[in-house]
């Protein structure tokens, strides 16, 4: 049942909106601001008839109160009918609608049941968005695609357990992520997350990194130090990029893994462990075991449970709203409104390939909104690469859609081309040359032909000296790999 509360201090306008209102709804009363202010705290209501004269503070102050909520009920004003001006200020000050007095007893109704039937259906939406929000999240993961809901039921199934989970997937997946879900899901959520990036350590400090050492154990010991695997107790250990430790290290840790005891450097006495264990690797560390470069045994110790993150281009359906978590994210760092994101931002997003996956995509978009300057960015405030493989896909459906023959289709795809390769070169035409397997002449004609200009205006007979790019002589291969033309 709803419930009402009248702010009135005439107990016969109490009394007869009460009547009036008893038999759909709980009705509450309160006297002035103060009480109704008290009332609000003991019990919500779904709405409030409130008057706007009263001793001491007005009912402008009470909507001055409300406004500071988080979930303000509505308002519906009661006044007379020679106040109709204040009335209308309270409504600028967040009041829902208002009635004045003496009123009709049909419209109050009516007024009445809109305004509770409204405030119904925006907590019904809340809820749903809430419902549909917890679908598609687990953590700081975001996706609503079937590959990523597997991977959020697995998650749920093996969090409980005690077992070591080996989280595999392409750089920039979101495996730490994965794995703070596991522990936040898990008993050991009182404990601590503690992350070791394996790759980061140098194979000569790893020992005390994980297992910690004694005072004097080795040159510059100067005190006693715990190492990961005691910090971890009672929590969880994360082994990021487990592929990456040395064959001596591989060793130490099976060791510690096994007997579930270890030794700080330097000592001789064995600590009990009391952690649980997930590992992370982008290697193929199946191949790893094959080819001798990770232990078969250590692979079978921690692959107890296997969880693999698919890349992004695999599920293209969570692209959209990964952008808009990231957009909105984005713009809240830099302090000023939310962007749009167009449909036709969204499609170049969805069609790129994103080797960087997730990552990438949240770099790309910070990178959009550092760049924008109006109400949404457009393609162009994009990364280059995200922009030339968007207008590489628009050509082809374009084409393959009739929208854009033949010959305009090649025209748009070699000027793509060039500007790509010159780009590259800084703008230096005979090297840009060089790299297309043309002559500078012919790179000239071709440039002429398809409208493509110095970005800056004329720049010499040479182009720019600008730098060359990566380090070492780029192949002669386009752009994906497409096989330059060596014909003028």
């Amino acid at each position: 049942m709803f419930r009402v509360l009248i702010v009135d201090d005439e107990v016969g306008v109490q009394a007869s909106l009460r009547m009036l209102l008893k038999s759909d709804c709980e009705v509450a009363v309160a006297s002035d601001v103060d009480a109704a202010l008290r009332a609000i705290g003991k019990a919500p209501p779904d709405l409030i008839l409130l008057d706007l004269v009263m001793p001491g503070r007005s009912g402008l102050d009470l909507l001055a109160e409300l406004s500071g909520q988080a979930d303000p009920p509505p308002v519906m004003v009661l006044t007379a009918t020679h106040t109709v001006a204040t009335a209308v200020e309270a409504m600028k000050c967040g009041a829902a609608d208002y009635v004045t007095k003496p009123f009709d007893v049909d419209a109050l109704r009516i007024k009445v049941r809109q305004l509770l039937e409204r405030r119904a259906l925006e907590h019904e939406v809340v809820r749903l968005r809430a419902q549909v929000e917890g679908q598609e999240r687990l953590g700081a993961l975001l996706g609503r695609s079937r590959a990523m809901q597997a991977v959020f039921s697995t998650i749920r199934r093996v969090a409980e357990s005690k077992a070591t989970v080996l989280i595999r997937g392409e750089s920039g997946t979101g495996k730490e992520l994965a794995a703070r879900a596991l522990h936040d899901l898990s008993s050991r959520s009182a404990g601590g997350f503690v992350p070791v990036n394996c790759a980061a350590i140098p194979d000569s400090l790893i020992e005390s990194e994980l297992f910690g050492h004694e005072r004097g154990a080795f040159t510059g010991a100067v005190e006693k130090r715990i190492g990961r695997f005691e910090a971890a107790t009672g929590g969880t250990l994360f082994l990021d990029e487990i592929g990456e430790l040395s064959p001596g290290a591989q060793a130490k840790l099976l060791r510690v893994l096994q007997e579930r005891k270890l030794e700080r450097l330097g000592s001789s006495e064995t600590v009990d462990l009391d952690v649980r264990i997930i590992a992370a690797s982008n290697r193929d560390l199946d191949r790893d075991v094959e080819e001798g470069r990770f232990r078969e045994d250590l692979f079978y110790r921690i692959n107890v449970v296997p969880l693999v993150l698919p890349p992004l281009r695999e599920r293209r359906e969570d692209i959209r709203p990964l952008a808009v978590h990231f957009l909105e994210q984005s713009c809240r760092e830099a302090g000023h409104p939310v962007l749009d994101l167009s449909n036709q931002v969204c499609s170049v997003l969805e069609r790129y390939r994103w080797p960087g996956n997730v990552r990438e995509l949240e770099n790309a978009i910070e990178h959009a909104v550092a760049l924008c300057d109006g109400a949404a960015f457009q393609i162009d405030d994009l990364p280059g690469a995200v922009v030339r493989a968007g207008r590489r896909e628009f050509l082809r459906d374009a084409v393959r859609s009739g929208r854009l023959g033949f010959e305009e289709a090649t025209a748009d795809f070699e000027r793509e081309l060039l500007r790509e390769a010159l780009e590259y070169t800084g703008w230096n035409q005979t090297r840009t040359a060089e790299q297309l397997r043309i002559t500078r002449r012919a790179l000239k004609l071709r440039m002429d032909r398809v409208g493509l200009k110095h970005p800056n205006g004329p720049q010499g007979p040479q182009g720019p000296q600008g730098p060359r790019g990566p380090q070492g002589p780029r192949d002669s291969n386009g752009p994906d790999g497409a096989k330059a033309n060596p014909r003028t």
